[in-house]
């Protein structure tokens, strides 16, 4: 995973309930750890420079095979329908042609209604032919050609207090990003001013004594990758489990570090691999601070209640999920796609195989801009983190939008 992702309000009761079931909890984490009382709807994205949809025949999608359950898609597309269901969601646009949000939030229940009903995959796929229109992205090359990535919910060990073993902090927002990102809403420009860098917070220490951190982690690697997932759970001493996601910001630009890596020869660019990266910053703890730095974005954290949730305000759902530029593709839409992916036979051996399903577009992130990006919600826990970790393969995004009635 490349980005950072924004998350959804949660009631207050539950976390202070929370809060009190850990004991360990203080009045000033609580506080921290409390949502807006409302959603508010994300900021209007920047459009793509270039045309990011175009309409093309259902001759492109032959059959509409789906590799997971039905299950899976039912609760992705009610999340979707939640989200439509919200007030302040403005039109959902593709080119020139816009839908209402209960036009939507409609076609979703139609589609799954389709999905579940009787008949051949044939007559499925013609009634759905004939709801809903298809687009197909123009990918970076402008041909389809979308990188698939994976992003995954990753488990730390951790604690709310600070001990020898647990040192490194997770932190909150600070009034300072609050204010920033305040600013830049009331001028209308929707970009904070940029805040310290990763080399102030975590090398300087400009954070630190504040009373920000929310908890504390014995893995910087592990907190360098919390950030780039955007959420996570950390595991307390006593075994319950603490669920924290992105709540704001440095402001600054990510910056991947894979080609920085390569660049300074620190690692060969046929070697590099979200593993070989994980291992060697873990094997060399002198250069580790150092590497991070290159990425100056730092993620802020909250105390979550329940589910990791997307950019959309909506729980994110595993294999079902994808992020994608709001700026480019319709939030919150279905979508189908067509692509590879890794599959570890019984000898533990990898190997890639096709793959298509349907997807729904609930997530955004810093570093999945323009056409030719996609990143895939591949859920919790080792084999989530193995599928987004090997992950990286040219794919094709079809989106469907309803035809007006």
């Amino acid at each position: 995973m490349n980005s950072d992702r924004r998350r959804g309000a949660r009631p207050v009761l539950l976390i202070l309930l929370l809060c009190i079931a850990l004991t360990a909890c203080s009045v000033r984490r609580e506080a921290q750890a409390l949502s807006p009382p409302a959603f508010v709807p994300p900021p209007p994205a920047q459009a793509c420079a270039s045309p990011a949809l175009e309409p093309v025949s259902w001759d492109f999608i032959p059959i509409l095979e789906d590799d997971l359950d039905l299950p899976s898609l039912k609760l992705a597309i009610e999340r979707s329908q939640a989200y439509y269901g919200r007030t302040g969601i403005g039109p959902v646009r593709i080119g020139a042609e816009s839908r209402s949000p209960a036009d939507m939030g409609e076609a979703l229940r139609e589609l799954l209604s389709i999905l579940e009903g009787s008949g051949s995959p044939e007559e499925k796929r013609g009634r759905i032919a004939e709801r809903f229109d298809l687009y197909r992205a123009a990918g970076s090359d402008g041909r389809g050609a979308v990188l698939f990535t994976g992003y995954y919910v990753p488990m730390m060990e951790g604690s709310l207090e600070p001990t020898e073993r647990f040192r490194y902090p997770v932190y909150g927002v600070p009034p300072e990003s609050r204010a920033a990102a305040s600013a830049a809403g009331k001028n209308g420009s929707r970009k904070a001013f940029p805040l310290w860098s990763r080399k102030e917070i975590d090398g300087d220490g400009v954070l630190k004594g504040r009373g920000l951190e929310i908890a504390w982690v014995d893995d910087p690697t592990e907190l360098f990758f919390l950030h780039i997932q955007g959420s996570g759970r950390i595991r307390l001493p006593d075994g319950a489990i603490v669920t924290v996601g992105y709540a704001g910001s440095n402001g600054r630009p990510f910056r991947s570090i894979a080609p920085y890596m390569a660049e300074q020869g620190i690692m060969p660019t046929g070697s590099l691999s979200y593993w070989s990266i994980r291992e060697y910053l873990n094997s060399h703890p002198e250069e580790r601070q150092g590497v991070l730095n290159w990425n100056e974005r730092y993620i802020f954290f909250r105390i979550l209640e329940g589910e990791p949730v997307g950019s959309l305000g909506v729980p994110v759902t595993a294999g079902r999920s994808i992020a994608v530029d709001p700026g480019c593709f319709p939030s919150g839409a279905a979508a189908f796609i067509r692509a590879r992916k890794p599959v570890a036979d019984e000898t533990g051996k990898t190997r890639w195989t096709p793959f298509s399903r349907f997807v729904l577009a609930q997530d955004a992130g810093a570093a999945i801009k323009g056409p030719g990006r996609l990143d895939l919600f591949c859920g919790a826990g080792y084999e989530a983190e193995r599928k987004a970790g090997s992950l990286k393969e040219k794919g094709e995004l079809y989106f469907l939008f309803p035809r007006p009635r």
